[in-house]
């Protein structure tokens, strides 16, 4: 790639990873003015908190580009959990619980929708870090499953869930039938990210150069 199109892409990376930032920090101002002032409930949601992240992640490899340097193998791997994480995001919310929340619509559309395509593009169109090993697979589902036993401590305790698919009123059998479920589609998301970065790609960087 030449360096006009590497100082572009990294550039982009940047302005989505603080767009997205600035649309999580507008949305809690928003429940701060309506008296919901929590910063754990609010990142206690899952697409809340892996927006955050996958927009961290965005702002680092923006950076890597700007500076040429290569991606470290942890960091190709986190964006693989990443881009994983905000695939279920666009699923569950799209196709099983379209509509819900509070956050207004505008927001909803870019958290679910516009936010996991541009970062499944950007995984599947360049490749500027290493395939994956099929033998890490399993490392998708380590963030999700610390969120999810949180979660479930908090809804046994506090009683306080992000989704009503958590409640503890459910019982055990159904709670454990969900949190299968969302394991089972994360490892099919994850098989198709892992997939995508083995494939060639529309554009290739050399890296570090």
């Amino acid at each position: 790639m030449k360096s006009s199109a590497r100082i572009t892409l990294g550039i982009a990376r940047i302005a989505v990873g603080v767009a997205v930032i600035s649309v999580l920090i507008h949305t809690y101002l928003l429940g701060v003015d309506a008296g919901r002032t929590s910063l754990i409930d609010y990142f206690g949601y899952f697409t809340n908190l892996t927006s955050l992240m996958t927009s961290l992640l965005l702002v680092i490899v923006g950076t890597l580009a700007l500076r040429r340097r290569a991606h470290p193998v942890w960091l190709a791997y986190a964006r693989g959990v990443a881009v994983t994480c905000m695939l279920l995001v666009a699923v569950i919310y799209n196709l099983i619980v379209p509509g819900t929340g509070s956050a207004p619509a505008w927001v909803s559309v870019v958290l679910h929708a516009v936010f996991p395509l541009i970062v499944s593009l950007d995984w599947l169109l360049i490749r500027d870090r290493p395939a994956l090993a099929w033998r890490h697979l399993w490392v998708v589902t380590a963030y999700p499953l610390v969120w999810i036993v949180v979660v479930l401590i908090r809804g046994a305790t506090d009683g306080w869930v992000p989704y009503g698919f958590l409640l503890p009123s459910h019982g055990p059998a159904v709670l454990a039938a969900h949190v299968l479920g969302l394991l089972a589609a994360l490892l099919a998301l994850g098989a198709l990210v892992w997939l995508a970065s083995r494939l060639p790609s529309a554009r290739s960087v050399q890296q570090g150069r």
